[in-house]
C-alpha cells in the first residue's frame, strides 16, 4: 500500500458546491472531463463533497490506475465552499486546513474598536 504524498502532486482541485457522492471512479472522471474540462490522467488530486459536509471523495490517477479516496468524519464537518460549481485549485496547506475542519480561505474579521472609544471617552485607559 502506498501513502499519499502531497509533495508528489502537481495540483489539488476542489469541486465547490455539491457532487453526488454515489458516483464511483467513472462517474467522477466524467464530472472532471465534461463539467470542468480537465484531464483526470495527471498527477492531480480532485476532491468532491456531497450534500452532507461530514464526508468527501478524492480521485487521483496513479501510474497504473485511479485511487479513490473516501473519508467520513465521525465528529465535525468540513468547511466546504458552496458558492458555485467550479474547480478551485488548492495549495497543500489549504488541503491540510480543510481536513482539520478549518476553512480553506483565510478570513480577516473586521475589528470595531468600539470598546476602545468608550474607554477613551470615559478616560479609562
Amino acid at each position: 500500500m502506498t501513502m499519499l504524498d502531497l509533495s508528489q502532486l502537481d495540483r489539488i482541485y476542489l469541486a465547490t458546491g455539491k457532487t453526488d457522492l454515489r458516483k464511483g471512479i467513472d462517474g467522477l472522471v466524467t464530472v472532471i472531463t465534461e463539467q470542468f474540462a480537465l484531464d483526470p490522467y495527471q498527477s492531480t488530486l480532485f476532491l468532491f463533497c456531497g450534500s452532507r459536509k461530514d464526508r468527501f471523495k478524492g480521485l487521483l490517477w496513479q501510474k497504473d490506475g485511479f485511487l479513490l479516496l473516501y473519508k467520513r468524519f465521525e465528529d465535525g464537518r468540513l468547511q466546504w465552499p458552496r458558492n458555485q460549481a467550479e474547480m478551485r485549485q488548492l495549495q497543500p496547506a489549504q488541503l491540510v486546513r480543510l481536513l482539520q475542519g478549518w476553512s480553506i480561505d483565510a478570513t480577516i474579521h473586521d475589528f470595531d474598536p468600539a470598546h476602545l472609544r468608550l474607554q477613551q471617552k470615559n478616560n479609562v485607559v
